[in-house]
């Protein structure tokens, strides 16, 4: 670790045995924290905080930061966008832009960056406290900042060391994420979780510097998404007749069902999106779609195996393509992300094999073996390109599984690599873009603890807070191929995950460990130190009620 850093740990160490002092030592650490801890700004009740009142955005973001302010240290600050001598301040524009967007030989503007689009600084001095930002998302993210350094009153009714100001160390922070692509995945289809719940999850999300949510919205165990066109897509097929209650193979025998309206999916984009979340919906195919097979039973392909009936669409049948067409059109009309994730994973290809319809229709393309992907792979691989064509048409570009390299893969696509990092690796060769997802370091269904009666139900396999932050997502990627990377995600499959608290549980901390990965430069990580700022950030979890795991290995 950089000396500089050792020097803020050691007056970190200094200020938190003093009562209501900033500490801006957060996590994701930022980028660079200069601090005098000598020299204090203090920040009173009924102080104001100017802002361009002409400009929604930065508006919003004003609200946010009094709104949490507040709610962390109980002061009640003004929003006043007209003064002009006021203590707190929103300032558009980094001073660093007028070297950044003017070219030598041309006075256009340079485009930014996502990253340096997030970019911000607080300054705190005698003056007061300056939030500046190149675009107002990198006010959301300085509030954030702040947010996450007040001192945490647990009961601000009864709490007796409560003030009435909180004094704010001298400090220059400048910030900006490390990768483009921050996400964290929900699935909604193994167990139906509330609009309500997810605007909290959301909430979590932002509060970790995420940008991206990726929705898991259909499966085999329910179908979520409602289809106006395809009425009883949603309601039949939201239904299923038990869920599994643990690994052993005991089921409840309940029937469970729930499904999102268009309205409510809307709702949910219009929230994140106020917190800088792009809402990424996914639509699992050719495979994982037995909900929508129950009510189209004329378009499954069947494969008997050692674990039952694998059910997939039928790649022949000329309705295939028509139904699925009508359903990524409505989901395009809905989520105006430009990604939409047509999941493409573990597609068992032994009903293709046997059926005369997809075999027919391995014929009428001309498809050969080509000694490198079977013909059931590049008949997948057409399906693929049928729909990325239909969503390229509408401006959005394909997200799959790494099975989407299997058949090859068309250039605007998108690989998840979830089976470890060698997809990943291979499709950054290929010079696709590449989201990484393993396995080893990013499925938060997996337990955290070794000891499994010590922690709600999981999925099985291990995967501890520490192995979480060691992740490095370029590992293993030539440096002229590494901007193919996006950046990293977190995944919460929910076989065993029904409740609220314990989606929370089996989130929290590893998604601590990976905000660090996907924001910060790799030597600012220091797994000691990220220990020390957790235990401020989980009283901040204690006081807004997000349940955690409180032990870590």
């Amino acid at each position: 670790m950089k000396r500089i850093t050792s020097i803020i740990l050691l007056a970190c160490v200094t200020i938190t045995a003093i009562a209501d002092r900033a500490d801006y030592r957060i996590i994701p650490l930022p980028k660079t924290i200069e601090t005098d801890t000598t020299k204090v700004f203090t920040l009173h009740d009924g102080m104001s905080v100017a802002y361009d009142a002409n400009d929604p955005e930065v508006v919003r973001n004003a609200q946010f930061l009094c709104q949490w302010i507040e709610e962390l240290a109980g002061l009640k600050l003004v929003l006043s966008p007209d003064d002009k001598a006021a203590p707190v301040r929103l300032v558009l524009g980094l001073s660093a832009d007028k070297k950044l967007n003017k070219s030598k030989k041309s006075d256009k503007p340079v485009k930014l960056t996502p990253q340096q689009e997030e970019a911000y600084t607080i300054t705190v001095d005698n003056g007061g406290i300056v939030l500046t930002a190149r675009k107002p998302i990198g006010f959301f993210r300085a509030a954030q900042t702040l947010r996450k350094s007040l001192p945490i009153k647990r009961n601000l009714s009864t709490d007796a060391t409560s003030a009435n100001s909180v004094d704010f160390p001298f400090t220059k922070i400048a910030d900006e994420p490390r990768f483009e692509y921050r996400g964290t995945h929900l699935d909604c289809s193994r167990h139906f979780f509330s609009v309500d719940f997810i605007k909290r999850y959301l909430d979590v999300l932002a509060l970790h510097g995420c940008n991206q949510f990726h929705w898991h919205l259909t499966d085999n165990d329910g179908w979520r998404f409602e289809v106006k066109a395809l009425p009883e897509l949603a309601e039949k097929g939201q239904w299923r007749e038990q869920s599994p209650l643990r690994r052993a193979g005991l089921w409840d025998g309940v029937p469970y069902g729930g499904r999102y309206t268009q309205e409510e999916c809307r709702e949910l984009v219009r929230y994140a999106a106020e917190r800088y979340i792009n809402i990424i919906p996914e639509i699992d195919m050719p495979a994982h779609i037995g909900s929508a097979l129950k009510v189209y039973p004329n378009l499954r392909c069947d494969v008997q195996n050692e674990r039952g009936v694998d059910q997939v669409l039928c790649a022949g049948n000329p309705e295939t393509m028509p139904l699925l067409k009508t359903i990524f059109g409505e989901l395009c009309d809905v989520f105006p992300s430009k990604f939409i994730h047509i999941g493409g994973d573990e597609c068992p290809k032994g009903g293709w094999r046997k059926c005369p319809k997809c075999q027919a229709k391995i014929k009428e393309l001309g498809l050969q073996d080509d000694g490198k992907h079977s013909l059931e792979n590049q008949l997948q691989t057409w399906m693929n390109h049928q729909i990325e064509e239909f969503l390229s048409q509408r401006g959005r570009d394909m997200i799959g599984w790494d099975e989407v390299l299997e058949g090859g893969l068309t250039e605007g696509g998108v690989v998840m690599s979830w089976r470890g990092v060698k997809g990943g690796i291979e499709a950054a060769k290929q010079h696709h873009r590449v989201i990484m997802t393993p396995t080893d370091y990013c499925y938060v269904d997996y337990y955290q603890l070794k000891d499994h009666d010590r922690q709600p139900p999981a999925i099985g396999y291990y995967l501890p807070v520490s192995k979480v932050y060691s992740f490095e997502p370029l590992e293993g990627i030539p440096e002229e191929e590494q901007h193919y990377i996006l950046g990293a995600q977190a995944n919460l499959w929910t076989e065993y995950v029904a409740y609220p608290q314990h989606a929370f549980y089996m989130l929290l901390p590893r998604l601590d460990a990976l905000s660090e990965v996907q924001w910060c430069r790799p030597d600012q990580k220091d797994y000691e130190d990220f220990k020390v700022r957790l235990s401020h950030l989980q009283r901040l979890y204690d006081r807004i009620g997000v349940n955690y795991c409180h032990d870590m290995e």
